[in-house]
């Protein structure tokens, strides 16, 4: 007899890996035991020489579809008196660097099965999971994963259930969220003075309510969705004129429908094969799409765009209600307008009686927010907007270990955080805009929860140099040490992170967003950075110009287009206000910050060109002017000009009358813009390319959201012979800021400049 003793560590919690071990372990005769340790799982196996050779096989190729393991290490022992094979009770660990903690997953296909299966015991149970699917990251309170530690702790499993967790030949052997209707959570529905508290009863009256066109909040994995009849324009103007969200999009959930599930979606949309396969990911996140000019979607779920976010069911209770509405539904995140998601059964209806006209509430606690994940697929590759659901905490491995625990608090607008310690980094899901208290409770709340789930206390911080975001004023407050990171060089550093690390050829990285503080003192936004993190340099920008009225530019574009015409001394007669006094405040610089931000020459390209004076929500300028675009492939050069030394910068004055013609299109004036930036991006390249040498160009910023600016710019400065990269695994966007603060941060050349705040 021989023992083999193995430490595994990844992926192996929540993911029915002891399970799996210990089928495994009988199937090839052997004894001894499995135990899950603070996120590794230990395994002693004994039994003949070529039974061990076969599990040693066998172990990582055939472990579970959601499982990432691989070997720590694996030992020979003496053996010892084991008769069988079991699995042990959770034990510690004194590495917890070790620790893994799962995404939520999307309901398995045998579940689905069972679920509509009227012999079967869970049958229409909203509930239904096994080890390969369920809620684990917004339930879990703490590791080893085991029920206990769970919000299903107040749920004893009857005997049924028990008798299924304890069968290791049953799917459902050690599965933690394992429930039934006789001993598990129970839907709720509430419409006025109605209130039914049995399950079957509440989802046939939700069903009811939706068909009847009414906004039902439902509780699902990660927190609330107003649902509501997707192709009722009644319902989406009523939704828009309560929540109010007069414009920012809805995102809509389709029917599982067809043998891959996308009938329904493809009768709507234009889906590639990228698409396809995004929106059937385990993560099921939302996905951004081009609708067909036959869909019969309501209009306002979309306005002024040619696409639309849309998702399948993910939780089954979303399968429940879609199978039996057979038509897809309104999915928009139940929270008030630029809040985290709502996930207590109370507080969505104190907050939301305005727009929810009936509730389907359920008792599992959801322990914290998890808002449904965004992708779009620019460059054939699926690109994030938002980390959430089935997709964080996200995961990165550093090149070199930190000196000590890490926590980067990211930016203002769509806010993460990111834990590093060891040579791991991990990313929250997204947490939204500092802007209000219950905000900046969720920060607060997730980075404290990162720390325990992870069992890593930080001994250091970095944020943004800006001096008045939430969150950096929260880490100067807090007695840590404190590393300061400018806007940009964590976009920068971002990118290059996310694909070398430990590189140190010199990058182009263009960081195009809003506003940013820059290390001059004014709002950058169209830069180029030349080096490597740690050591950026800004090399090219353009010309810059005084923004009047400072931050509510980012939501009336007209402001910014005032200030190119008053900066190149030509009028705007179109000018939704009266300008007078604005222009003596311009003139005198009061409230008027200086930027080069290629996201205000967006907001000032849609007011110019007349597709947006005011925006409801951030970005709407630019994302309407970017659907308003043509075929055309006319562009305009824009003069490349030394400003000092080593900084270049592009002179975006010849656009204006172009921008202003009364006689061109819309849509032409809109390609145009957009050709114009990207033949500028590649004009700045080439320029740069012979003064310094460049291994790659990087895109990264809000701006590089945009398909139609990005495949432009990218195909070109490919055809030119560079090597492009574009953000894959993390947002282009603020949300990635957090993980781009780490390695800027962890790259300066010591740690003296982290100094106590």
């Amino acid at each position: 007899m021989y023992t083999h003793h193995y430490l595994i560590a990844g992926r192996v919690q929540g993911v029915g890996f002891r399970p799996y071990i210990y089928r495994l372990a009988i199937q090839h005769g052997l004894v001894g035991w499995v135990q899950n340790l603070a996120g590794q799982v230990e395994i002693k196996v004994q039994g003949s020489l070529a039974a061990l050779q076969t599990f040693a096989e066998t172990l990582i190729p055939h472990s579970p579809p959601l499982a990432r393991p691989y070997i720590v290490s694996c030992i020979s022992t003496p053996p010892g008196a084991y008769t069988d094979f079991q699995i042990r009770a959770s034990g510690t660990s004194t590495n917890s660097g070790q620790i893994h903690v799962p995404p939520d997953y999307f309901t398995c296909e045998e579940c689905l099965t069972e679920l509509q299966d009227p012999t079967a015991r869970r049958y229409h149970y909203p509930f239904i999971n096994c080890t390969q699917c369920g809620p684990r990251y917004t339930l879990i309170q703490r590791l080893p994963y085991d029920r206990p530690n769970t919000s299903m702790a107040n749920f004893p499993l009857c005997p049924a259930c028990a008798k299924e967790y304890h069968n290791p030949q049953d799917r459902r052997f050690h599965a933690q969220p394992l429930a039934c209707p006789e001993c598990g959570p129970q839907l709720h529905f509430h419409q006025l003075d109605c209130h039914l508290h049995e399950t079957t009863a509440a989802l046939i009256a939700g069903l009811q309510a939706l068909r009847e066109g009414k906004i039902v909040a439902v509780k699902g994995i990660g927190g609330y969705h107003l649902f509501g009849l997707a192709a009722d324009a009644a319902v989406v103007l009523r939704l828009r004129a309560n929540k109010p969200r007069p414009a920012k999009p809805l995102a809509v959930m389709f029917p599982w429908q067809g043998a891959d599930g996308l009938a329904a979606v493809r009768a709507q949309v234009e889906l590639s094969v990228v698409e396809a396969a995004l929106l059937s990911d385990p993560m099921r996140p939302i996905v951004l799409v081009r609708k067909k000019s036959t869909a019969t979607l309501c209009s306002q779920i979309a306005p002024g765009l040619n696409e639309v976010g849309i998702l399948l069911p993910y939780s089954p209770l979303h399968h429940l209600l879609l199978a039996e509405l057979k038509q897809p539904l309104i999915a928009t995140s139940a929270n008030l307008s630029g809040e985290p998601v709502l996930t207590d059964n109370m507080e969505v209806e104190q907050c939301l009686n305005h727009v929810a006209e009936a509730y389907l509430h359920h008792n599992r606690p959801i322990l914290r927010p998890a808002d449904d994940a965004v992708f779009k697929v620019i460059d054939g590759k699926p690109r994030p907007w938002r980390l959430g659901r089935g997709e964080a905490p996200l995961e990165l491995t550093l090149p070199f270990n930190c000196a000590q625990p890490l926590l980067a608090v990211g930016a203002q607008q769509k806010n993460t955080v990111a834990l590093a310690w060891e040579n791991r980094v991990v990313v929250s899901p997204h947490i939204g805009d500092l802007d209000s208290p219950r905000s900046f409770d969720l920060f607060q709340q997730v980075w404290s929860d990162l720390q325990t789930l992870y069992q890593v206390q930080a001994q250091a911080l970095v944020c943004d140099a800006h001096p008045a975001y939430a969150n950096t004023r929260w880490a100067k407050r807090s007695g840590l040490p404190v590393t300061t990171v400018f806007h940009h060089y964590a976009h920068a550093s971002a990118l290059v992170g996310e694909f070398n690390l430990d590189g140190e050829e010199p990058w182009l990285v263009f960081t195009w967003d809003g506003v940013g503080l820059g290390e001059d003192g004014s709002l950058w936004g169209g830069e180029a950075l030349y080096g490597r993190p740690g050591h950026w340099q800004r090399v090219a920008t353009f010309r810059p110009f005084t923004s009047p009225g400072g931050e509510k530019a980012s939501r009336e574009p007209w402001r910014s287009a005032l200030a190119l015409c008053w900066e190149t001394q030509q009028d705007w007669p179109a000018a939704p206000v009266d300008t007078r006094l604005l222009y003596q405040a311009w003139q005198q610089r009061l409230n008027c910050p200086l930027t080069t931000a290629v996201g205000r020459l967006f907001d000032a390209a849609a007011a110019l060109t007349g597709v947006l004076h005011y925006a409801s929500f951030e970005g709407q300028g630019p994302m309407w002017l970017e659907a308003s675009c043509t075929d055309t492939t006319t562009w305009i050069e824009l003069p490349l000009q030394p400003r000092s030394a080593h900084l270049w910068q592009a002179d975006w004055s010849p656009l204006l009358n172009y921008l202003l013609h009364p006689e061109l299109s819309v849509g032409d004036k809109a390609s145009v813009f957009h050709n114009t930036m990207a033949h500028t991006l590649l004009a700045q390249t080439q320029l740069l390319n012979s003064l310094y040498p460049i291994s790659a160009v990087g895109l990264c910023g809000g701006v590089f959201q945009n398909r139609r600016l990005t495949e432009t710019a990218m195909s070109l400065l490919r055809a030119a012979g560079f090597t492009v990269y574009l953000p894959q695994r993390l947002p282009v966007n603020d949300a990635g800021l957090s993980f781009g603060q780490v390695i800027e941060c962890l790259s300066f050349d010591n740690w003296s400049k982290v100094v106590k705040s």
